[in-house]
């Protein structure tokens, strides 16, 4: 059996996602690079530590999303089938869900805003990349025991 994929992403969903995941990327990498530069320096060593820790996983997400939304315009402009884009290397990659509440409410509030946005829109990508639907094309051949199956059955 050869599986079709179908997906409920729309080329405007996918644009909409990727316009917003690349002004949060521009935004966290002011924030992390330059404005931020001065909150790090207000803060303990162990919180300075954090902060860096939360500005990487930020930027993974981001670029997990970005990744994922450019297989997505990929598929939508015939370059890609929708078939390859499920392949494991093409889903979404995963990115740390381990938060430590204490450790966040120690960083600066714009820091904070902008991994809880980071984590909104990986959340909202990676509900969509669980909706992707795999099913047996309706003219496959069966494959496996279900041929084996359908031999004897044929045979009798």
């Amino acid at each position: 059996m050869t599986p079709v994929a179908h997906t409920p992403i729309t080329p405007k969903l996918v644009d909409t996602l990727y316009l917003e995941a690349m002004t949060l990327a521009d935004e966290a990498r002011s924030y992390f690079d330059r404005e931020g530069a001065a909150d790090r320096g207000k803060l303990d060593p162990v919180a300075r530590v954090a902060f860096s820790c939360e500005s990487l996983k930020v930027t993974t997400r981001l670029m997990h999303v970005v990744s994922w939304l450019l297989v997505q315009k990929a598929v939508q402009a015939g370059e890609l089938s929708e078939l390859d884009a499920q392949a494991p290397e093409r889903r979404l990659g995963r990115a740390s869900d381990s938060d430590d509440p204490v450790r966040l409410a120690f960083l600066p509030s714009r820091s904070r805003e902008i991994i809880d946005r980071s984590r909104d829109l990986y959340d909202r990508v990676a509900r969509l990349d669980n909706q992707i639907i795999t099913e047996p094309a309706a003219d496959a051949e069966p494959a496996g025991a279900r041929a084996l199956l359908d031999r004897l059955r044929s045979s009798l």
